[in-house]
């Protein structure tokens, strides 16, 4: 029988140093790599001059509550392809459009945003229109849509809404 002797293996200064080398490498690679995508995905732009927008919170606001009080509703739908928007009066009466933009905004990839404009079905002349479609069927996921539809006031009636696409149809 012979008695091997093993050499212990010690940790060496040598070893300490390639353990926070590496601790360090792989910190700063990751950071590195997510301010990389951050900075490709979203330019965090939500206004151009944050002082001209904020001029301008009080006569959007007065606006939104003149069209609120209106008691207009909007009704979208999103389905077999299709987009689809009309308007309700206070009675649940369908009103006449004239025209209908919409923008589907992704909240976080501005490069995904969409601008559609709705055409009044066939048949209906542009000024009798009481639905508008377009052939569209956005991504799934979640979206903020901006309306606005003619319906022969001074300014277009704004409808912006937060929601969710799955399978090509709004849930």
């Amino acid at each position: 029988m012979s008695t091997g002797l093993q050499k212990s293996r010690e940790f060496t200064g040598r070893h300490m140093l390639i353990v926070i080398v590496s601790f360090f490498a792989v910190v700063i690679g990751v950071n590195v790599t997510m301010a990389t995508l951050a900075r490709k995905s979203w330019t965090g732009l939500v206004v151009e001059n944050t002082y001209v927008a904020s001029q301008k919170f009080n006569e959007e606001a007065r606006k939104g509550r003149a069209q609120a009080a209106l008691g207009w509703t909007g009704k979208l739908t999103i389905a077999s392809g299709e987009v689809r928007y009309s308007l309700v009066d206070e009675h649940g009466k369908a009103l006449q459009l004239h025209g209908v933009r919409i923008l589907f905004r992704h909240p976080a990839y501005e490069a995904e945003d969409e601008a559609l404009t709705l055409a009044a079905p066939a048949g209906a002349s542009q000024g009798n229109a009481q639905e508008f479609a377009v052939h569209h069927t956005p991504k799934d996921g979640v979206w903020i849509v901006e309306i606005d539809a003619d319906a022969g006031l001074a300014a277009p009636f704004r409808d912006v809404r937060r929601l969710m696409i799955a399978n090509g149809a709004l849930q």
